[in-house]
């Protein structure tokens, strides 16, 4: 089972990081979580650089794909060569996307007739693609995810395990990463936001 977090340059560290981060919360043989760039290496919008673990066209395959946001995705969404790589596809993936990843989800035509979540700088980019975009930090509709705010990544996170692996599997995640004394809180949280959305397991 392949997840690849898509991850171009001036990359938001909170978005692909943290879902990275969760995701590999999961130990099953076979389990893999990967970042995906454009490059070798992709640096974020504060300076950090990290190596790519795959390419554009690997997580085009990948059973899952996280869409993480940055400070230049309209330049990523301007990029016709980069674009064309992305041969996404709900019917056999699930896609998920957070923050300005919403927009690349909005330009390859997989978010119509599908309300959005966003982060409060990409939703007027987003409106303009002809997505409607929700005021709240998550929603699923079928295979395709989104979330709007840098700590929602974990939203996105627990749904794909949620999803791939199933609900308790999400809840133990959530819990190891939530800070003590609120784990139960963090966790509820999650599971509010995501359960409406939720189909069975694909495992």
């Amino acid at each position: 089972m392949h997840i690849a977090i898509l991850t171009f340059e001036g990359f938001n560290e909170l978005d692909s990081l943290i879902a990275l981060g969760i995701l590999h919360r999961i130990k099953r043989p076979g389990w893999r979580v990967s970042i995906a760039g454009p490059a070798a290496r992709v640096q974020s919008m504060n300076g950090v650089v990290v190596e790519c673990q795959a390419s554009l066209r690997e997580a085009s395959r990948a059973d899952a794909v996280i869409v993480g946001s940055g400070m230049r995705t309209r330049e990523v969404v301007a990029d016709a060569g980069l674009m064309a790589q992305l041969e996404l596809d709900p019917s056999r993936q699930l896609l998920g996307a957070q923050c300005s990843g919403t927009l690349v989800l909005a330009k390859l035509g997989l978010l119509a007739g599908i309300p959005a979540c966003t982060d409060l700088t990409t939703r007027p980019w987003v409106e303009e693609a002809g997505v409607a975009v929700l005021g709240q930090p998550f929603f699923a509709k079928g295979n395709v995810a989104t979330a709007g705010g840098c700590l929602a990544s974990q939203y996105l996170a627990a749904w794909v395990i949620a999803r791939l692996v199933g609900t308790e599997a999400a809840q133990s995640a959530m819990h190891y990463v939530a800070p003590v004394g609120e784990k139960d809180e963090y966790v509820s949280r999650a599971m509010r936001n995501i359960a409406p959305s939720l189909e069975p397991a694909l495992a």
